[in-house]
């Protein structure tokens, strides 16, 4: 009864993702009023997330951000959905890319290399820009429990494009073994989810004690591949630029938490700049740094 339940769900999405932007846009309208107003979708999480991040901001100014944030996740996810049937010629209308020149170099030199994206702004769009890389995209993601039919939805959509998915514990191997192949690989990372307890690396982040995932460091570290940074900008409803930076050329020749302190710092001036659009309904503080575990000075 669940799978055919699950059946359901996703002929509904492949059939709503047709649907043309001005009526998606009125939905998702109408879906702030009820996920705000209504459900209080993690209204709670979304305030104490914000009020912890920034202290100086005041009370009507986190309410300010909140409000904002809650729309524009409701047009992202509306958006997301759209990526199953959205035309190449309707997303060279809608997404900007820039940087890719860069890791073509790389590519020509049959070098792999990292992207270390965040989940801000429209990030599922990024599965695209594969069109214009010469790289093999793969793309790490957390299977989704007890749910076989929405987990072969997202991943098709990501793989639409030509990249491939990956899961998360299998990500070390594809990265050192698409480096030794004719077309190498450009493994990416949305690094900045909450990894388990126990993680050894923590540091401050939006004025917290933050643990991150340790995997991108300990990859770049070892293969030594070129660590690119990867920022999704807001042009305007519907309509984005991603740009790609190198973060830095030879991992190995840096100490080992480079990698991610440097990510860490240009994460959170993108955030401070513009919060609403980062994910703030994930409970990224829910862990305390455990007894023994350094806290990782930022860099300067």
């Amino acid at each position: 009864m669940q799978k055919f339940l699950n059946n359901i769900i996703v002929l509904f999405l492949k059939a709503f993702s047709y649907l043309p932007f001005w009526l998606l846009y009125l939905i998702s309208d109408g879906a702030f009023i009820l996920l705000f107003h209504i459900f209080r979708y993690r209204k709670q999480v979304v305030y104490e997330n914000l009020r912890r991040s920034f202290p100086e901001k005041t009370e009507k100014e986190i309410d300010q951000i909140a409000r904002k944030y809650f729309h524009h996740l409701c047009d992202v996810s509306l958006e997301a959905i759209k990526l199953h049937s959205i035309s190449e010629e309707e997303l060279d209308k809608r997404l900007k890319v820039t940087g890719v020149e860069k890791m073509e170099a790389y590519f020509r030199k049959k070098k792999s290399v990292i992207v270390l994206a965040m989940h801000y702004n429209n990030w599922e769009w990024g599965a695209s820009v594969q069109r214009l890389s010469s790289h093999q995209f793969l793309m790490l993601y957390n299977p989704v429990r007890n749910n076989f039919e929405m987990e072969h939805f997202i991943l098709s959509m990501r793989e639409r494009f030509g990249g491939m998915t990956v899961p998360v514990h299998k990500s070390a191997r594809m990265a050192i073994q698409f480096d030794q192949t004719d077309r190498p690989g450009l493994l990416w990372l949305g690094a900045d989810q909450t990894p388990a307890e126990n993680s050894k690396f923590w540091t401050m982040f939006l004025n917290q004690e933050t643990p991150f995932f340790s995997g991108p460091e300990k990859i770049a570290h070892k293969t030594n591949q070129p660590v690119f940074f990867h920022h999704t900008r807001k042009l305007a409803r519907g309509k984005y630029e991603i740009i790609l930076t190198e973060l830095i050329g030879e991992p190995n020749k840096e100490k080992p938490e480079t990698t991610l302190l440097r990510y860490i710092d240009k994460m959170e001036a993108i955030i401070r700049e513009q919060p609403e659009y980062w994910l703030w309904s994930h409970r990224r503080w829910k862990h305390q740094r455990p007894a023994g575990i350094p806290l990782l000075e930022r860099e300067d």
